[in-house]
This record gives C-alpha cells, sequence and structure tokens, in this order.
C-alpha cells in the first residue's frame, strides 16, 4: 500500500467516529427538544438547556408549580441498544445527582426533583415519549 492510499485509509478510518458523533449530538438536540415540547405541553416551564455545573450538563431545567425538575434526556433511534432509558447507569446517577444539587444550591433552590424522559423515534416522526418522574 502507498503512503498515499495508508493515509487516506486512517483519514476515513479517523473520521467516523466524528461523525457517528456529530449523528448522536444531532439525535440528542432532537430528543432534547422533544422533551422540551412534552414538558410545555404538560404544563411545565422549561426554564433552561443544556445547562453545564462542575458534575456535568444538565439536559433540560423546568419548573411546574413551587417544584424545580432537572431532566436527564435519553434518546434513541432504534431499540437494539435497549431503552433509552436503560442508559441511566449508576455512574449516570451519581453525576446527575451531583450536578442537580450544585445547581440547586448555587441557585438557592428548596424544592427540586430529577426526571428522566426517554425518547424513542427519529426526526420527521413523532417521538414517543416516557416520562419517569422523580427518578433520581
Amino acid at each position: 500500500m502507498r503512503a498515499s492510499e495508508e493515509y487516506w485509509n486512517d483519514s476515513l478510518h479517523n473520521a467516523q467516529p466524528r461523525m457517528k458523533s456529530s449523528h448522536n449530538q444531532q439525535i440528542g438536540q432532537w430528543g432534547e427538544r422533544a422533551a422540551a415540547d412534552y414538558l410545555t405541553a404538560q404544563s411545565y416551564e422549561v426554564l433552561a438547556s443544556n445547562v453545564r455545573t462542575p458534575y456535568g450538563e444538565i439536559d433540560l431545567i423546568a419548573r411546574r408549580g413551587e417544584i424545580t425538575i432537572f431532566v436527564e434526556v435519553k434518546t434513541r433511534t432504534s431499540s437494539k441498544l435497549g431503552l433509552p432509558e436503560e442508559a441511566v447507569t449508576p455512574r449516570k446517577r451519581e453525576h446527575m445527582l451531583a450536578a442537580a444539587e450544585h445547581y440547586a444550591s448555587e441557585q438557592e433552590i428548596d424544592h427540586w426533583q430529577i426526571d428522566v424522559i426517554a425518547v424513542e423515534g427519529s426526526p420527521g416522526i413523532k417521538p414517543i415519549i416516557t416520562h419517569f418522574e422523580n427518578a433520581i
């Protein structure tokens, strides 16, 4: 194999994860928008999205009545890898709890909970949404 062919093959190989990551990011953003629309339709007020803390990102922050809800959104385009909510591992739960506690402390929020919203589907098709309230 010539050096130019080797470079081309390496470039294709190395580019593939970035393209996949970009696809995953697009699906994740679509899922977060679908979850925000769902919450709004259920009389929640969506306050913020993609909030960064030292412990990780909070996908959505919403309020319903006096309770602030920190929402983790998990999106899957198929069930081949399992249900979206199955991606919330014990480690992810720890990060979600730490991020929510940090944000609540910084913003002096006393009444809060962590919900998980599972989104199944893909852009252009009405998603299937399952809302797990007070999941953590």
